[in-house]
């Protein structure tokens, strides 16, 4: 079986452009079987494509099978897998606890249509595990967790308006960047993330008509930009006084340390969304919180919020989570692969100052992001004017020396993944730095 070769792009070539279009060459030469299916997927799928975010030029490859943190593509090439599944996917490929308590679950039966005994111990997990959390809900997604939390604080206020941050990812209906035409027509606030002075301005402004205020601990989608806690203490301290909902959108972040991202800032919300990896790598969302809001769905209420939806407690989820809170994934496991994440970043922004390229990684723990600057970054506008092209060489470079991250740059590791796999990556990195280092020069 084939596997990558290092990159053999000329490190003198002088055109960015043309680097970029050497660099498509090479990746199309390697990877007919992967063009063949793009091609045949195009017949039925627009762009062959179903998921956006995996969509990259100048056409995906198409994966074959997983193992461990191994992930081999249909031409052959095996690739170090550092995308994580976009933090869903912090188990590896083939965790033996998750999948035998998914067949063991399937053997009784896959969709049962009533309340399971899965459903009722996942909860109380949850609950434990994250201390906002009194009781909770569970959905599909990160998307519809977000539109219940969004839906609960509505309902418990009586208040419409939502303050949001731009550069904000809250699921494929709640993206909050320029030009985005998508989002569910709830009547928004966005103000910029990390500025205290503008988000207490206008949680006061907007006080007798704000039902909550959303946001990342960590904006992921953005580029892994932590908040400041003087940042998060103001939205806890404003929407206290004002009567606000504050809801942590955790999907991302809960994964660093014990009790996620609040836990960490010691800022307890309102309400919490959550979704991909609680669920164990199944399909899965969940909202919770405050019993006061979170009791709006009890069903035995006259005018309770209905909230419906075939398989918000299918088996397959419901015990990949629980598995996953009790057995994998513990405290102590939080807190090892949050400081393996912390040290690598430290580790990659090192090789850039070394090598002399102007290349930051962001982030928190074990999720981090690549970016062609030097420039300070502390929210979504100080990301503009980077050369996409330099954010395309660094994927295309890495994905050929056999390492696969976001085309964004994002990195999400995961459990499978060894220190020894780190080293090769640290060293991977900075044979690519030291290739591209005539591009990446601060702009």
């Amino acid at each position: 079986m084939p596997t990558h070769t290092p990159s053999s792009l000329p490190a003198n070539v002088a055109d960015i452009d043309a680097a970029v279009a050497e660099a498509h060459a090479l990746y199309r030469e390697k990877r007919p079987k992967s063009f063949a299916s793009f091609e045949d997927a195009t017949r039925h799928m627009p762009g062959g494509n179903t998921r956006t975010v995996l969509f990259h030029g100048p056409f995906p490859f198409r994966a074959a099978h997983g193992s461990g943190a191994s992930l081999i593509d249909v031409d052959g090439h095996t690739m170090l897998n550092l995308l994580g599944e976009y933090t869903a996917g912090i188990f590896g490929h083939d965790e033996h606890r998750i999948r035998n308590a998914v067949q063991k679950a399937m053997e009784n039966g896959i969709n049962l249509g009533a309340h399971n005994s899965y459903e009722p111990r996942f909860a109380q997990r949850v609950c434990e595990r994250f201390p906002s959390i009194e009781k909770v809900r569970f959905t599909n997604s990160g998307t519809e967790a977000n539109m219940m939390a969004i839906t609960a604080a509505r309902a418990a206020t009586g208040r419409s308006r939502i303050l949001v941050f731009e550069g904000g990812y809250h699921g494929g209906v709640f993206l909050f960047k320029p030009g985005i035409e998508t989002n569910a027509p709830f009547p928004w606030v966005i103000k910029p993330y990390n500025d205290a002075h503008a988000a207490r301005t206008a949680i006061r402004e907007h006080a007798d008509d704000l039902a909550a205020v959303l946001v990342e601990p960590m904006q992921g989608s953005a580029g892994c930009i932590p908040a400041t806690e003087t940042f998060l203490g103001v939205l806890r301290e404003e929407t206290r006084q004002s009567g606000t909902i504050l809801i942590f959108d955790e999907v991302m972040t809960s994964r660093l340390g014990p009790n996620g991202a609040q836990g960490r800032y010691d800022i307890l919300p309102d309400l919490t969304s959550l979704g991909k990896w609680v669920g164990g790598g199944m399909s899965f969302g969940a909202f919770g919180g405050r019993t006061d809001i979170l009791d709006l769905f009890d069903p035995r209420r006259p005018d309770a919020i209905a909230h419906a939806g075939t398989f918000q407690n299918n088996v397959l989820t419901m015990a990949a989570g629980t598995v996953a809170l009790e057995d994998i994934y513990t405290p102590d496991a939080a807190i090892a692969l949050t400081e393996r994440g912390d040290k690598l970043r430290a580790r990659l922004n090192d090789i850039a100052a070394s090598v002399g390229a102007a290349v930051q990684t962001t982030g928190t723990g074990s999720l981090m992001n690549l970016h062609p600057t030097n420039r300070p970054i502390i929210r979504y506008s100080d990301l503009a004017g980077i050369d996409e092209r330099c954010r395309e060489l660094l994927f295309l470079d890495l994905l050929d020396e056999g390492f696969y991250v976001a085309p964004r740059g994002f990195i999400a590791l995961s459990l499978a993944i060894t220190d020894s796999d780190l080293d090769r990556f640290a060293d991977a990195f900075e044979r690519v730095l030291m290739n591209r280092r005539a591009f990446l020069q601060d702009n």
